[in-house]
């Protein structure tokens, strides 16, 4: 018969305590929301006791947050500007890594109330433009990609400035556009190809870009120097990076990146 002390030992080691609960905070670029929620839950799964919360918004709104002193572990942003504005703030462990990239689609509504057909209807007077705000990623993308439209044949020199006219609204974040355009209070938008989800395709038509002038959108991502949980947030970074977070991010529309 086990004295005491051994079958206390044996009952510990056959029932051994459920990790600490604890959170990682991710603060990622809105069009990311689908491809990190899939992620979060990945490692969730692989790391007991973890939670992984979320903020998702415009990245440029997310640097300014961070700077401010917010909270957070993870950061992803939608382009390189927002991510090196964060770094030289000196809010960033380590360096930067580019973990996707993704390019432009024009969208309009199933309905087509714009009768918006080709790309050149973007600057026809009348059309009801959805953009994001310039500070956003995908909003200083659009305008470059007018800009690049404007100087091919058929588009005018003024395609641009014509563009620019019509737009009604400047959203926060990519995804204001997608909603603005999906419930017809818009006649176009311009977002990136991986926010054309499953969820809103059957509402909205896509219009494709010329390769010679789309924009392609660089991901970086990095660990906070003050992130609570710079464990997990190496954990989460490590899983974007892999393999198996590639496969995540390209069945979401997204282009992986080889490293």
């Amino acid at each position: 018969m086990l004295n005491p002390v051994t079958w206390l030992i044996a009952l510990a080691l056959a029932f051994p305590p459920a990790p600490a609960p604890r959170t990682l905070t991710v603060m990622a670029a809105a069009s990311l929301q689908d491809a990190f929620t899939a992620l979060g839950d990945s490692l969730e799964h692989r790391r007991p006791g973890l939670h992984v919360a979320f903020s998702f918004g415009g990245s440029q709104t997310l640097a300014l947050q961070i700077m401010q002193g917010a909270p957070a572990d993870v950061f992803a942003s939608a382009d390189d500007r927002w991510m090196t504005v964060v770094r030289d703030s000196g809010h960033i462990f380590g360096q930067p890594r580019t973990f996707a990239h993704n390019h432009l689609v024009v969208i309009i509504p199933i309905t087509n109330p714009g009768h918006v057909t080709r790309l050149d209807d973007l600057g026809r007077p009348g059309v009801k433009l959805v953009l994001a705000a310039e500070a956003v990623p995908a909003g200083r993308y659009a305008r470059t990609m007018a800009a690049n439209l404007a100087r091919l044949s058929g588009f005018g020199s003024d395609f641009a400035a014509r563009v620019e006219r019509n737009v009604v609204s400047n959203e926060e974040n990519v995804k204001s556009v997608v909603t603005k355009v999906r419930l017809g209070e818009a006649d176009a938008g311009v977002v990136y190809a991986s926010d054309v989800t499953e969820a809103v395709a059957a509402d909205i038509r896509t219009i494709g870009i010329p390769p010679g002038a789309n924009v392609t959108a660089d991901y970086p991502i990095a660990v906070l120097l003050h992130a609570p949980n710079q464990e997990d947030a190496a954990a989460f970074v490590g899983l974007v990076l892999s393999a198996t977070g590639q496969r995540i991010l390209a069945a979401r529309g997204f282009t992986p990146v080889s490293h």
